[in-house]
């Protein structure tokens, strides 16, 4: 209709993966991976790491992100009357089934070699859908408390055994059974970030060996830098390729870094 306002995503989405100092120094490629997509009722982010032991595994976490953007947007669009609670869950362990069975078909015998995480954000009027299976991470960006913004870390996908660190993949025999859902309901939710395990050391505090904790003054610093208004320019996507390759980070841990961010654009 001539004149009509177009609609878009309430979400302001930006990230990226950039190859660690390991893989700088030995001219391997990123086995990193990230991809969104966004409508104006739903947007779906996915980050994916793949397994450094595998030789296919830089192809294996984009696939896993490509899939994920797909199939979780299209459970979501399906289910637009869909409420927070259990059909969520169900919502995001159906889209993962599906992710799951076209990677391995499209991967075949040869799926090990494919290997990664995956880690998936669902953003839906009323509801924040979260899935993942490996050791990928998501800070919140809700609330208010003494004039300062609160951020909070969903929970992660438990260790393989009480004795294992071992990282279950996309592509593991029991994936399922591995694999953690939440579903967050909280209107004051304006912030995304997902992350792989590269960043875990700058994004997150471990006091005293207790739970880990999102560190304030780097997720602040990165949600800042994308609440400007408009589309991300130039100098802000080369600024987070310069801060992801930094010597600060660089020195915290020398593996792969993904970082993807949403904010929600200001009402009108």
């Amino acid at each position: 209709m001539a004149g009509a306002e177009k609609l878009e995503s309430p979400w302001r989405i930006h990230g990226m993966s950039v190859e660690g100092y390991r893989h700088r120094r030995q001219g391997l490629p990123c086995q990193d991976a990230c991809a969104y997509t966004a409508s104006p009722s739903v947007a779906v982010l996915a980050v994916a790491d793949g397994a450094g032991s595998r030789p296919r595994s830089e192809e294996g976490s984009r696939l896993a992100v490509e899939l994920a953007a797909e199939h979780f947007a299209r459970r979501a669009a399906a289910a637009a009357d869909c409420h927070p609670g259990e059909a969520v869950h169900e919502l995001l362990e159906d889209a993962f089934h599906d992710v799951s069975k076209v990677f391995l078909d499209r991967t075949g015998a040869d799926a090990a070699d494919f290997a990664t995480t995956l880690t998936v954000v669902v953003l839906a009027p009323g509801w924040l859908g979260h899935l993942t299976v490996g050791d990928g991470f998501v800070v919140l960006r809700a609330g208010v408390e003494d004039g300062e913004r609160q951020f909070h870390l969903l929970p992660q996908t438990r260790a393989a055994s009480e004795y294992s660190n071992e990282t279950v993949f996309l592509t593991s025999a029991d994936a399922a059974r591995w694999v953690h859902t939440d579903c967050v309901s909280d209107d004051g939710i304006d912030g995304v970030l997902l992350s792989t395990d590269g960043l875990v050391q700058a994004a997150l505090n471990r006091a005293g060996g207790g739970a880990p904790s999102p560190n304030t003054s780097f997720v602040e610093a990165v949600f800042r830098s994308l609440d400007a208004p408009g589309p991300v320019t130039d100098n802000a996507h080369e600024g987070l390729a310069t801060l992801l390759r930094s010597d600060r980070l660089t020195a915290l841990n020398a593996d792969d870094k993904t970082l993807l961010r949403a904010v929600r654009k200001a009402r009108p």
